[in-house]
């Protein structure tokens, strides 16, 4: 059990950003893999236009990767925000208007599963206002993931980056999760497990997998401290993984690390190039 039994994907917002979004997939399939993730690729909008989308769609058919992954409008990330649903105001009115958008370019690509980042506490607005916002975005979102035949994620952060962003444990996000799911009573609305943004939070990660693995949509990892490739830091990824598979998880696995000072080619040495390819 571990690498070489997962299916890895590559997080093309963190790694590859060395190119123009549209060489990135070429690249991923340069370096042996099959499949791909995106944060919302358009920072400054939620609306971009139809040739940018077909632009987007047309570089991942060429390169032959399928994306997995793909985050509704989350405002500037990396940067300050961290997400824009549960913001009263402009920023929920922009992730309303990117929800139909995201969930037809996901499925152009046949991409099943579409990521909801909750977003900050800000000043001025109540948290129980927020979260009641927050319920009313992601209840829509779900749907329109439902009517694509995909699913929602909802993502726990860490506290010491990310200290306004209100899910900085797993229980917090499961929580966001039941009450979605009773909300709409389709079931879709899942976890998305970050080994690193767990270990930030002082999680016991194993125990994360033990109560959780049957609720997870999808899985993310990067080594910690430094949020480096595998190997660079102190977390036991692969016996982690191993545990996942032992628990039933068979979904993906999102490479999110950051390549550091190497070109993002380079940091995929702690993998079997035999183990890159989806299966």
């Amino acid at each position: 059990m571990g690498y070489s039994d997962q299916r890895f994907d590559v997080n093309l917002s963190i790694l590859f950003t060395e190119l123009p979004l549209l060489e990135r997939p070429a690249a991923a399939a340069a370096a042996g893999f099959t499949a791909v993730e995106l944060w919302w690729p358009w920072i400054e909008t939620p609306t971009p236009s139809q040739t940018e989308l077909d632009a987007l769609k047309k570089a991942l058919d060429d390169a032959g990767t399928q994306l997995v992954g793909l985050n509704f409008y989350a405002g500037r990330l990396p940067g300050p925000d961290r997400g824009a649903l549960s913001v009263p105001g402009e920023e929920s009115d922009r992730f309303r208007a990117n929800i139909e958008v995201a969930a037809d370019f996901a499925a152009s690509v046949g991409c099943k599963a579409l990521n909801a980042l909750y977003g900050n506490r800000v000043e001025g607005a109540e948290p129980q206002v927020q979260d009641a916002l927050a319920l009313e975005n992601l209840v829509l979102a779900a749907r329109a993931a439902d009517r694509i035949g995909a699913i929602l994620l909802i993502e726990t952060l860490n506290k010491p980056e990310s200290p306004y962003y209100p899910l900085v444990s797993a229980p917090s996000a499961i929580e966001v999760v039941d009450k979605v799911n009773a909300a709409t009573g389709l079931g879709n609305a899942k976890f998305l497990l970050d080994v690193y943004h767990l270990s930030m939070n002082g999680e016991d990660v194993g125990q994360v997998i033990e109560a959780y693995a049957g609720r997870t949509g999808h899985v993310q990892i990067a080594d910690n401290p430094g949020r480096g490739a595998p190997g660079t830091g102190s977390l036991p990824l692969e016996e982690l993984l191993g545990q996942l598979s032992k628990a039933g998880y068979d979904g993906w696995v999102g490479l999110e690390y950051k390549a550091g000072d190497r070109p993002s080619a380079e940091s995929f040495d702690w993998l079997p190039s035999e183990a890159r390819a989806a299966r």
